[in-house]
Protein backbone atom coordinates (compact mmCIF):
# COMPACT_ATOMS: atom_id res chain seq x y z
CA UNK A 1 0.00 0.00 0.00
CA UNK A 2 2.92 2.35 -0.50
CA UNK A 3 1.34 3.91 -3.61
CA UNK A 4 -2.10 4.90 -4.73
CA UNK A 5 -4.03 2.34 -6.74
CA UNK A 6 -4.13 2.49 -10.56
CA UNK A 7 -0.56 3.78 -10.86
CA UNK A 8 -1.07 6.95 -8.82
CA UNK A 9 2.22 8.48 -7.67
CA UNK A 10 3.40 7.41 -4.24
CA UNK A 11 2.46 9.91 -1.51
CA UNK A 12 5.36 11.51 0.34
CA UNK A 13 5.75 10.46 4.00
CA UNK A 14 5.31 14.09 5.12
CA UNK A 15 2.04 14.38 3.20
CA UNK A 16 0.81 11.19 4.84
CA UNK A 17 1.94 12.42 8.26
CA UNK A 18 0.16 15.75 7.91
CA UNK A 19 -2.99 13.99 6.78
CA UNK A 20 -2.82 11.58 9.71
CA UNK A 21 -2.48 14.39 12.24
CA UNK A 22 -5.27 16.27 10.50
CA UNK A 23 -7.65 13.34 10.84
CA UNK A 24 -6.64 12.05 14.28
CA UNK A 25 -5.17 14.99 16.22
CA UNK A 26 -6.60 18.26 14.90
CA UNK A 27 -8.27 20.26 17.68
CA UNK A 28 -8.06 17.30 20.06
CA UNK A 29 -5.14 18.58 22.18
CA UNK A 30 -3.21 15.31 21.91
CA UNK A 31 0.24 14.14 20.89
CA UNK A 32 0.95 10.73 19.33
CA UNK A 33 3.83 8.46 20.31
CA UNK A 34 6.57 7.80 17.79
CA UNK A 35 6.18 4.08 18.40
CA UNK A 36 2.50 3.97 17.47
CA UNK A 37 3.11 6.14 14.40
CA UNK A 38 5.84 3.75 13.28
CA UNK A 39 3.44 0.82 13.69
CA UNK A 40 0.58 2.44 11.77
CA UNK A 41 2.78 3.77 8.98
CA UNK A 42 4.48 0.41 8.69
CA UNK A 43 1.11 -0.98 7.60
CA UNK A 44 1.20 1.62 4.80
CA UNK A 45 4.63 0.43 3.69
CA UNK A 46 6.59 3.30 5.25
CA UNK A 47 9.78 2.17 7.00
CA UNK A 48 10.69 3.05 10.57
CA UNK A 49 13.66 5.12 9.38
CA UNK A 50 11.42 7.07 7.02
CA UNK A 51 8.91 7.78 9.81
CA UNK A 52 11.62 8.93 12.23
CA UNK A 53 13.32 11.16 9.66
CA UNK A 54 9.96 12.64 8.63
CA UNK A 55 9.10 13.45 12.25
CA UNK A 56 12.51 15.06 12.75
CA UNK A 57 12.15 17.19 9.62
CA UNK A 58 8.67 18.30 10.63
CA UNK A 59 9.94 19.37 14.05
CA UNK A 60 12.71 21.39 12.39
CA UNK A 61 10.15 23.00 10.07
CA UNK A 62 7.99 24.03 13.00
CA UNK A 63 5.12 21.70 12.13
CA UNK A 64 5.41 19.27 15.03
CA UNK A 65 6.46 19.64 18.65
CA UNK A 66 8.16 16.95 20.74
CA UNK A 67 6.79 15.92 24.12
CA UNK A 68 8.70 13.49 26.32
CA UNK A 69 7.10 11.21 28.88
CA UNK A 70 9.67 8.99 30.52
CA UNK A 71 11.48 7.12 27.77
CA UNK A 72 8.78 7.74 25.18
CA UNK A 73 8.62 10.57 22.66
CA UNK A 74 5.32 11.99 21.49
CA UNK A 75 4.58 14.43 18.68
CA UNK A 76 1.79 16.98 18.41
CA UNK A 77 0.96 19.69 15.86
CA UNK A 78 2.30 23.19 16.49
CA UNK A 79 0.17 26.31 16.14
CA UNK A 80 1.48 26.71 12.59
CA UNK A 81 0.58 23.13 11.69
CA UNK A 82 -2.84 23.49 13.29
CA UNK A 83 -3.59 26.42 10.97
CA UNK A 84 -2.46 24.38 7.95
CA UNK A 85 -4.50 21.36 9.01
CA UNK A 86 -7.60 23.43 9.77
CA UNK A 87 -7.32 25.11 6.38
CA UNK A 88 -7.14 21.70 4.70
CA UNK A 89 -10.16 20.50 6.68
CA UNK A 90 -12.15 23.58 5.69
CA UNK A 91 -11.19 23.25 2.04
CA UNK A 92 -12.43 19.65 2.03
CA UNK A 93 -15.59 19.86 4.10
CA UNK A 94 -16.78 23.47 3.75
CA UNK A 95 -15.39 25.13 0.61
CA UNK A 96 -15.90 22.03 -1.51
CA UNK A 97 -14.45 21.11 -4.88
CA UNK A 98 -17.02 22.84 -7.12
CA UNK A 99 -17.26 26.65 -7.28
CA UNK A 100 -20.84 27.42 -8.27
CA UNK A 101 -21.00 30.82 -6.53
CA UNK A 102 -18.40 32.95 -8.33
CA UNK A 103 -19.55 36.58 -8.61
CA UNK A 104 -17.14 37.60 -11.37
CA UNK A 105 -14.58 39.14 -9.00
CA UNK A 106 -10.86 38.59 -9.50
CA UNK A 107 -7.96 39.16 -7.12
CA UNK A 108 -4.71 40.22 -8.80
CA UNK A 109 -1.25 40.16 -7.19
CA UNK A 110 1.73 41.72 -8.92
CA UNK A 111 5.24 41.37 -7.56
CA UNK A 112 8.87 41.90 -8.49
CA UNK A 113 11.51 40.44 -6.16
CA UNK A 114 15.30 40.76 -6.39
CA UNK A 115 16.77 38.00 -8.55
CA UNK A 116 18.78 36.57 -5.64
CA UNK A 117 15.65 36.03 -3.50
CA UNK A 118 14.95 32.53 -4.74
CA UNK A 119 13.74 31.21 -1.39
CA UNK A 120 11.42 34.18 -0.87
CA UNK A 121 10.06 33.83 -4.40
CA UNK A 122 9.42 30.11 -3.83
CA UNK A 123 7.63 30.76 -0.53
CA UNK A 124 5.45 33.48 -2.07
CA UNK A 125 4.51 31.37 -5.09
CA UNK A 126 3.71 28.38 -2.86
CA UNK A 127 1.38 30.53 -0.75
CA UNK A 128 -0.29 31.94 -3.86
CA UNK A 129 -0.81 28.50 -5.44
CA UNK A 130 -2.31 27.05 -2.26
CA UNK A 131 -4.73 29.97 -2.10
CA UNK A 132 -6.00 29.59 -5.66
CA UNK A 133 -3.71 31.87 -7.69
CA UNK A 134 -2.17 31.12 -11.06
CA UNK A 135 0.40 33.05 -13.15
CA UNK A 136 -1.38 35.19 -15.72
CA UNK A 137 1.88 36.64 -17.04
CA UNK A 138 5.34 37.45 -15.71
CA UNK A 139 4.99 38.87 -12.19
CA UNK A 140 1.17 38.95 -12.27
CA UNK A 141 -0.93 36.28 -10.57
CA UNK A 142 -4.71 35.99 -10.54
CA UNK A 143 -7.35 34.13 -8.53
CA UNK A 144 -11.12 33.99 -9.05
CA UNK A 145 -13.02 35.54 -6.16
CA UNK A 146 -11.99 37.71 -3.22
CA UNK A 147 -8.83 36.46 -1.52
CA UNK A 148 -7.48 37.89 1.76
CA UNK A 149 -3.97 38.54 0.42
CA UNK A 150 -2.57 40.05 3.67
CA UNK A 151 -3.49 36.79 5.40
CA UNK A 152 -1.99 34.74 2.56
CA UNK A 153 1.40 36.50 2.70
CA UNK A 154 1.53 37.09 6.46
CA UNK A 155 5.00 36.57 7.89
CA UNK A 156 6.84 36.63 4.56
CA UNK A 157 7.99 40.22 4.95
CA UNK A 158 7.27 41.02 1.29
CA UNK A 159 4.43 43.54 1.59
CA UNK A 160 6.40 46.41 0.04
CA UNK A 161 7.08 44.27 -3.06
CA UNK A 162 3.43 43.43 -3.71
CA UNK A 163 0.69 45.24 -5.63
CA UNK A 164 -2.79 43.87 -4.93
CA UNK A 165 -6.08 44.61 -6.72
CA UNK A 166 -9.58 43.19 -6.30
CA UNK A 167 -12.84 43.44 -8.19
CA UNK A 168 -11.33 43.59 -11.68
CA UNK A 169 -13.60 42.55 -14.54
CA UNK A 170 -12.18 40.94 -17.68
CA UNK A 171 -13.14 42.94 -20.77
CA UNK A 172 -12.57 42.33 -24.48
CA UNK A 173 -10.44 41.04 -26.01
CA UNK A 174 -9.90 39.20 -22.68
CA UNK A 175 -12.63 37.00 -21.22
CA UNK A 176 -12.94 34.84 -18.11
CA UNK A 177 -12.40 31.57 -19.95
CA UNK A 178 -9.18 32.90 -21.51
CA UNK A 179 -7.91 34.00 -18.10
CA UNK A 180 -8.60 30.56 -16.61
CA UNK A 181 -6.89 28.67 -19.40
CA UNK A 182 -3.91 31.05 -19.36
CA UNK A 183 -3.29 31.09 -15.60
CA UNK A 184 -4.26 27.49 -14.79
CA UNK A 185 -3.66 24.07 -16.32
CA UNK A 186 -7.36 23.26 -16.60
CA UNK A 187 -6.79 20.00 -18.49
CA UNK A 188 -4.32 18.72 -15.89
CA UNK A 189 -6.70 19.56 -13.04
CA UNK A 190 -9.49 17.60 -14.77
CA UNK A 191 -7.19 14.63 -15.33
CA UNK A 192 -6.31 14.68 -11.63
CA UNK A 193 -9.96 14.27 -10.66
CA UNK A 194 -10.48 11.59 -13.29
CA UNK A 195 -7.47 9.66 -12.01
CA UNK A 196 -8.80 9.93 -8.46
CA UNK A 197 -12.11 8.44 -9.60
CA UNK A 198 -10.27 5.58 -11.30
CA UNK A 199 -8.06 4.85 -8.29
CA UNK A 200 -10.97 4.67 -5.87
CA UNK A 201 -13.67 3.15 -8.07
CA UNK A 202 -13.21 -0.37 -6.68
CA UNK A 203 -13.66 0.80 -3.08
CA UNK A 204 -16.70 2.87 -4.02
CA UNK A 205 -18.49 -0.23 -5.33
CA UNK A 206 -17.29 -2.47 -2.54
CA UNK A 207 -15.39 -4.66 -5.00
CA UNK A 208 -12.27 -4.83 -2.90
CA UNK A 209 -13.83 -4.86 0.55
CA UNK A 210 -12.49 -8.38 1.14
CA UNK A 211 -9.01 -7.31 0.15
CA UNK A 212 -9.10 -4.13 2.26
CA UNK A 213 -10.65 -5.77 5.30
CA UNK A 214 -11.41 -4.13 8.60
CA UNK A 215 -7.75 -4.24 9.67
CA UNK A 216 -6.72 -2.10 6.70
CA UNK A 217 -9.37 0.59 7.14
CA UNK A 218 -7.10 3.02 9.00
CA UNK A 219 -4.49 2.85 6.24
CA UNK A 220 -7.06 3.16 3.46
CA UNK A 221 -8.54 6.19 5.21
CA UNK A 222 -5.06 7.71 5.37
CA UNK A 223 -4.41 7.10 1.67
CA UNK A 224 -7.86 8.35 0.66
CA UNK A 225 -7.58 11.64 2.55
CA UNK A 226 -4.01 12.22 1.37
CA UNK A 227 -5.02 11.58 -2.25
CA UNK A 228 -8.02 13.89 -2.03
CA UNK A 229 -6.01 16.67 -0.37
CA UNK A 230 -3.57 16.46 -3.27
CA UNK A 231 -6.44 17.00 -5.73
CA UNK A 232 -7.75 19.93 -3.69
CA UNK A 233 -4.30 21.52 -3.57
CA UNK A 234 -4.05 21.35 -7.36
CA UNK A 235 -7.49 22.89 -7.90
CA UNK A 236 -7.74 26.68 -7.41
CA UNK A 237 -11.53 26.40 -7.09
CA UNK A 238 -12.19 27.54 -10.61
CA UNK A 239 -15.69 28.89 -11.37
CA UNK A 240 -17.84 26.06 -12.70
CA UNK A 241 -19.63 28.22 -15.30
CA UNK A 242 -16.40 28.65 -17.28
CA UNK A 243 -15.24 25.03 -17.17
CA UNK A 244 -15.76 22.34 -19.82
CA UNK A 245 -18.89 20.21 -19.85
CA UNK A 246 -18.67 17.15 -17.64
CA UNK A 247 -16.13 18.71 -15.25
CA UNK A 248 -15.23 15.73 -13.00
CA UNK A 249 -14.78 17.55 -9.66
CA UNK A 250 -18.33 16.93 -8.44
CA UNK A 251 -18.22 13.19 -9.13
CA UNK A 252 -14.77 12.91 -7.51
CA UNK A 253 -15.93 14.81 -4.43
CA UNK A 254 -18.98 12.59 -4.11
CA UNK A 255 -16.73 9.52 -4.31
CA UNK A 256 -14.37 10.92 -1.65
CA UNK A 257 -17.19 11.76 0.77
CA UNK A 258 -18.84 8.37 0.29
CA UNK A 259 -15.63 6.54 1.16
CA UNK A 260 -14.62 8.94 3.93
CA UNK A 261 -17.90 8.35 5.73
CA UNK A 262 -17.69 4.60 5.11
CA UNK A 263 -14.20 4.37 6.64
CA UNK A 264 -14.75 6.83 9.50
CA UNK A 265 -16.11 4.69 12.33
CA UNK A 266 -13.98 1.63 11.68
CA UNK A 267 -10.84 3.76 11.32
CA UNK A 268 -11.66 5.64 14.51
CA UNK A 269 -11.96 2.38 16.44
CA UNK A 270 -8.73 1.07 14.93
CA UNK A 271 -6.93 4.32 15.79
CA UNK A 272 -8.20 4.21 19.38
CA UNK A 273 -6.69 0.75 19.70
CA UNK A 274 -3.43 1.40 17.85
CA UNK A 275 -2.45 4.89 18.97
CA UNK A 276 -0.59 5.78 22.16
CA UNK A 277 -1.67 9.34 22.94
CA UNK A 278 -1.18 11.92 25.67
CA UNK A 279 -3.05 15.12 26.40
CA UNK A 280 -1.11 18.33 25.68
CA UNK A 281 -1.82 22.04 26.01
CA UNK A 282 -3.47 23.73 23.05
CA UNK A 283 -0.80 25.40 20.88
Amino acid sequence: MTSFDQAGSAPRPQSLMLTFFGVHALRRDVALSAGSLIEVFGQAGITEDAVRSTLTRMVKRGLLERHRRGRKTYFGPTERATRVLQDGHDRIWHTGAVNRDWDGTWTLVGFSLPEAWRSERHDLRSRLVWNGFGPLQNGLWVAPGTVDVPEVVAGLGLDSYLRVFQGATAVGPTDARTVLHTAFDVESIAKGYEAFLTRWSADAHGADSQDAGEAATLVRQLLLHTDWLEQVRQDPHLPAEHLPQGWPAAAAEERFQELAHRYEESARQEAASALDVIAVATP
